[in-house]
C-alpha cells in the first residue's frame, strides 16, 4: 500500500534533531513568493513497469523542508524520483513542477562518468545552479575527505567516494527542489554523520524542499519533523 502524509501528519518525535555543524543553507538561495506554496505537486501519479503498476495512486504536494520517500527493495523509491527530476514520464496522471523551479538530482555514480575528474564534473555543475555556495566549497570538500580524489577520474573513486561527491554538490548547488536516493550508502562512519547534519539543516529550511528516498529515516533523525512521508510499502 502507498501513502502519503503531509507535515502536520506525519509521525513526529519532541527529542532534539541532529545537530547542526554546517552552515545555513538558507541565506544564498531565493525565497519563494509564498512559504506554503508547493514547489511540486502530483496528482494520481501512476507509473506502470514490465506490464504491472509499480506506482499507483499517488498524489502529494513537496513543501519546504525534508521530505521522505520510504519503501522496500523493489517498490518504486528511485523511479518516483525519476518521475520528480523529469527523467520518467508517468504513465498517467500529472505531475507539476513550481515555474522555474531549479532542481538538483545528479548520479555520480553512472557509468557515463567514468572518464571524468571528480572536480570537472563538480565544475559542470556551477553554471547551471546561480546560488552555488563557492565560498564553502572547500570546506565541504575537506569535510567530506574527498580532497585527495578530485583531481581523479571518477573510475578511480570508491562507490562511497562517488556518492560524497554527489552530496558535495547537493549541499553546494542552491537548488530549491533537491532529490538525493540513498544518500547513506557505502558511506563511512564520518560522512554518515555529516549526512545526518546535511539532512537536519534541509529539515529547517524553508527556501529549499529535500526528497529523501530511503527504507527507513536513519536513527538520528528520529526527532526530525517532515514536510511529507511518501510510504510506497514494504
Amino acid at each position: 500500500m502507498q501513502n502519503v502524509y503531509s507535515r502536520a501528519e506525519a509521525p513526529r518525535d519532541s527529542s532534539t534533531a541532529a545537530a547542526g555543524r554546517m552552515r545555513s543553507m538558507n541565506s544564498s538561495v531565493n525565497k519563494p513568493n509564498s512559504l506554503n506554496a508547493a514547489f511540486l505537486t502530483a496528482e494520481n501519479l501512476r507509473l506502470d513497469v514490465g506490464g504491472r503498476a509499480l506506482l499507483n495512486d499517488l498524489s502529494f504536494a513537496l513543501q519546504a523542508g525534508l521530505s521522505l520517500v520510504r519503501g522496500g527493495d523493489g517498490r518504486g523509491k528511485t523511479s518516483l524520483l525519476r518521475l520528480m527530476a523529469g527523467v520518467l514520464a508517468p504513465s498517467s496522471g500529472q505531475l507539476r513542477r513550481r515555474e522555474g523551479l531549479s532542481l538538483y538530482y545528479q548520479c555520480p555514480e553512472s557509468p557515463e562518468h567514468d572518464a571524468i575528474p571528480a572536480q570537472a564534473w563538480l565544475a559542470a555543475l556551477r553554471p547551471s545552479y546561480p546560488a552555488w555556495r563557492a565560498a564553502d566549497e572547500a570546506e565541504l570538500i575537506e569535510a567530506l575527505g574527498l580532497a585527495e580524489h578530485m583531481a581523479k577520474p571518477m573510475y578511480m573513486l570508491s562507490s562511497g567516494s562517488r556518492r560524497k561527491l554527489g552530496l558535495l554538490a547537493a549541499a553546494l548547488c542552491g537548488a530549491q527542489l533537491v532529490l538525493l536516493d540513498m544518500p547513506y550508502a557505502a558511506l563511512d562512519a564520518r560522512s554518515c554523520r555529516w549526512v545526518h547534519d546535511l539532512l537536519g539543516q534541509a529539515s529547517a529550511s524553508q527556501t529549499q524542499a529535500w526528497v529523501l528516498a530511503d527504507y527507513e529515516l536513519a536513527a538520528p533523525l528520529a526527532g526530525l519533523q517532515l514536510a511529507a512521508l511518501i510510504d510506497l510499502g514494504d
